[in-house]
């Protein structure tokens, strides 16, 4: 069994290798995308997170098996690798070391535990981990409705802040995009602290897909990272409204 896969379709565009190291995700992020993956209900897969079963030993004999490969493996898409239950666990700080020992090309995606990623840097740094955080939204009470037990969004401007100063890559995953106006103050707000951006529309959720004029806003994104001189990836469900405002 491969724990390290290669992803499909619009996870492939994030990371040609992921790994997930828990099974279940406490945020409860109303767009997540993951019950329906695993084939279970928001409910069950946000009541609980546990570690995956021999994950770390998988791990290792998978980055064995990868010294050399130049593709980068990302923790995680199915659930947050800083999610509360890693305070105890330490699941992810393991698996940094193992990719670390084995020189692998790594990063993360989160919007969890503030003070175990500040915690981690040093590791991160060791390990040329490019640290990427879901930032959405600029207003913490708008975040507080759509991810109600996700890092505050000063929280995760203090990581990106943090991390830049400290000479790690960052990168935020601006995806979904739920409310243009919130996306666009995020890149004001955000661009002094982020090396790279990647940037995806809402999906699946079609009473506030449809009320979103996708092409203006694919249009203010890249006018204003543009001006930023920020680099940056248009996903490419977005990045078909080119041209459609």
């Amino acid at each position: 069994m491969n724990v390290v896969y290669e992803p499909r379709g619009r996870a492939r565009e994030y990371s040609e290798l992921a790994c997930n190291l828990y099974s279940g995700c406490t945020h409860g992020c109303r767009y997540c995308y993951a019950p329906a993956c695993m084939r279970t209900t928001g409910e069950k897969w946000h009541a609980k997170a546990e570690p995956r079963k021999d994950i770390l030993r998988l791990l290792e004999k998978d980055a064995r098996r990868l010294q050399g490969d130049p593709r980068s493996v990302l923790f995680c898409f199915l659930s947050d690798p800083y999610q509360p239950l890693e305070r105890t666990e330490r699941m992810t700080r393991q698996a940094l070391e193992i990719v670390s020992k084995h020189n692998l090309n790594n990063q993360v995606l989160t919007k969890g535990c503030a003070d175990l990623i500040l915690e981690d840097m040093g590791l991160m740094k060791t390990a040329h981990t490019q640290l990427g955080i879901t930032l959405c939204f600029a207003d913490d009470d708008v975040r507080k409705s759509w991810e109600p037990k996700a890092s505050t969004v000063n929280d995760r401007l203090n990581i990106l802040k943090t991390a830049h100063k400290e000479g790690i890559f960052t990168w935020v995953s601006l995806e979904p995009v739920i409310d243009p106006d919130q996306a666009l103050a995020v890149i004001r707000m955000a661009h002094p602290y982020v090396n790279f951006w990647k940037v995806g529309k809402l999906n699946h959720m079609k009473e506030y897909e449809q009320i979103v004029n996708w092409g203006k806003f694919l249009s203010n994104a890249e006018t204003l990272l543009t001006k930023l001189g920020a680099r940056y990836y248009i996903k490419n469900d977005l990045r078909s409204f080119a041209m459609k405002q």
